[in-house]
């Protein structure tokens, strides 16, 4: 058993959604060093375009295509940029998420909205836009791999009151397994990702209370880029070809301690 082949990513091609900050971001930069060639997606350009030159720095193969995913129309217009520079895709990460927390009986629709559409409508049709280049790539032997990145509110409940993100989560892990019963017939592999205290943006405890997070993980320490990094390269690889509709859970053990 060759097991540098076996986790290889070399030569395959990815498209990380949400990839200008936080979880796409720890996850871009662990396939340029797998030796991906990578398109990278979010809402704001300067953003975007700003990370994809910092991962081409570190070597990178990197493209920036910033494009709102949270309607259809944009998903449909993501998959139509990258069908003009790419005949296939071997690797989509459905990153790119929102969040919003408000009181039960103030919470807005557009919040609901916009929460409810990104973290759980948009991974859909997202992988439909792009099934043509997922089957291109797809072989019993090399599958092609769709990865959701769902999160551990929907798998246990978080004590905040937003509603919609762990609902959304929830649904992202049995849409993925749904997803995965359908798509493994034309050998594309569908999992999820459910990270835990990872610092971001989205998740501003972790990052500004790193210290007391830490103190109430299991671990004993808040996520950082490699915990991420190396459960998306599995997923990927060969290593992860017989992981399928299933959630990887990388919290530290924050589910547990919530359960």
């Amino acid at each position: 058993m060759d097991v540098q082949e076996l986790f290889s990513l070399k030569g395959r091609v990815a498209l990380i959604t949400g990839g200008s900050r936080g979880i796409g971001r720890m996850i871009a930069e662990g396939y340029i060093a797998a030796g991906v060639k990578l398109y990278i997606s979010a809402r704001k350009a300067a953003q975007c375009d700003a990370t994809a030159a910092e991962l081409r720095n570190m070597g990178g193969d990197v493209t920036s295509l910033p494009i709102d995913v949270s309607t259809v129309a944009g998903c449909k217009a993501l998959a139509a940029e990258i069908a003009k520079r790419e005949t296939k895709l071997d690797i989509l990460i459905n990153n790119a998420g929102a969040a919003w927390m408000a009181p039960i009986d103030e919470f807005p629709e557009s919040g609901w909205d916009k929460v409810v559409d990104l973290n759980m409508k948009s991974p859909f049709f997202l992988t439909q836009a792009l099934l043509p280049l997922l089957r291109a790539a797809a072989t019993k032997n090399r599958p092609a791999k769709v990865i959701n990145v769902a999160s551990i509110d929907g798998l246990s409940v978080n004590m905040q009151e937003t509603y919609p993100y762990a609902a959304s989560k929830a649904g992202l892990i049995h849409l993925t397994r749904r997803m995965a019963l359908r798509l493994t017939e034309d050998n594309i592999i569908c999992s999820a990702i459910a990270p835990g205290p990872f610092p971001s943006d989205m998740n501003t405890i972790a990052r500004d209370q790193a210290d007391a997070v830490a103190a109430r993980t299991p671990s004993g320490r808040v996520g950082i880029a490699e915990d991420m990094a190396g459960a998306a390269i599995f997923l990927a690889s060969k290593a992860g070809d017989y992981v399928v509709g299933d959630v990887i859970v990388v919290d530290g053990g924050n589910s547990i301690r919530r359960g």
